[in-house]
């Protein structure tokens, strides 16, 4: 990062993100985890709308490209966040879910060679695997194996990894694919956005019949997972795209798991224990271990 305005913008983007952990936490006392994503996305799918048709850039893209981006929105957005809530609704700490999700950029890049053709190095695949290894020492050390609750909630993180492990290699394959159209982000969001609404409101209608306590603290929490994370942190990050090589932002994603971590301390009173930092300082060497094979294959 060459200047304080993209160190600004990356700081800026590992806070909003991250944020939306301790949001979903603050919103689910008062509604269930389906019906919170589909509140979340049916108003930014609104805004989007009207975004759109006031700048007069609301267009059907035609239903190769629509369908291939509401794929990447139902898996990427709707059961990656749903997922996530499912854990934090199962009392299973902010910091320790996102340190389950944060495989998720370690799993794509080992797999990237299977969909894309790309070659796959030792390092990624050891990156891979130390990183499972630190969530593997941090769960164990946490999870209750004689309640059901808790192994749900500890386990259905690594659903989220996998979805958008799945959207994220859809869409590099799309990006090399020279036949796929390339929609803006204002429009590759209304469709994401879309596609989740769509998807959500079954489960939201049947198995929550849409309850929720329309109360201060849940609307206020709303606004900012609309605003702040699902705009505010998706401009930013492509922002830092157009400002630095994509596999450096992708690494930010890294700093999740301790500044969540710091959030759900300062929010919620939420307490590590020595595993969690066993756990964590794994997950960073996974990490380094990938960025290291990375500099020796540009080399």
């Amino acid at each position: 990062m060459s200047n304080k305005y993209t160190l600004a913008l990356a700081v800026g983007f590992v806070l909003l993100w991250n944020s939306g952990f301790i949001g979903a936490e603050y919103g689910l006392p008062f509604t269930g985890p389906f019906t919170l994503v589909f509140w979340r996305y049916l108003a930014l799918t609104l805004l989007l709308a009207g975004y759109l048709l006031l700048r007069k850039r609301f267009l059907w893209v035609g239903w190769k490209t629509a369908v291939s981006n509401m794929i990447i929105g139902v898996l990427a957005h709707g059961v990656w966040l749903t997922c996530v809530l499912f854990a934090l609704d199962n009392k299973v700490p902010a910091g320790i879910v996102a340190l389950i999700v944060a495989l998720q950029p370690l799993a794509t890049g080992a797999l990237s060679g299977l969909i894309t053709g790309e070659q796959t190095n030792t390092y990624q695949w050891m990156g891979l695997l130390l990183g499972f290894l630190g969530v593997l020492v941090t769960v164990i050390f946490r999870i209750d194996f004689t309640s059901y609750q808790s192994i749900f909630g500890y386990l259905i993180p690594l659903l989220s990894v996998v979805a958008i492990t799945i959207a994220s290699l859809i869409q590099r394959r799309m990006e090399l694919k020279s036949e796929t159209k390339k929609l803006p982000i204002d429009l590759t969001l209304f469709y994401q956005s879309l596609a989740t609404t769509a998807v959500l409101a079954l489960p939201a209608i049947y198995a929550e019949q849409l309850y929720t306590e329309w109360t201060p603290v849940f609307i206020y929490t709303m606004i900012w997972l609309i605003l702040a994370v699902s705009l505010g942190a998706y401009a930013l990050m492509w922002l830092l795209i157009e400002r630095i090589l994509a596999t450096r932002v992708a690494s930010l994603f890294y700093f999740g798991p301790p500044v969540t971590m710091l959030m759900a301390w300062m929010a919620f009173g939420d307490t590590l224990l020595l595993m969690d930092i066993v756990g964590l300082a794994i997950v960073f060497l996974g990490v380094l271990l990938t960025q290291f094979g990375n500099q020796r294959k540009r080399g």
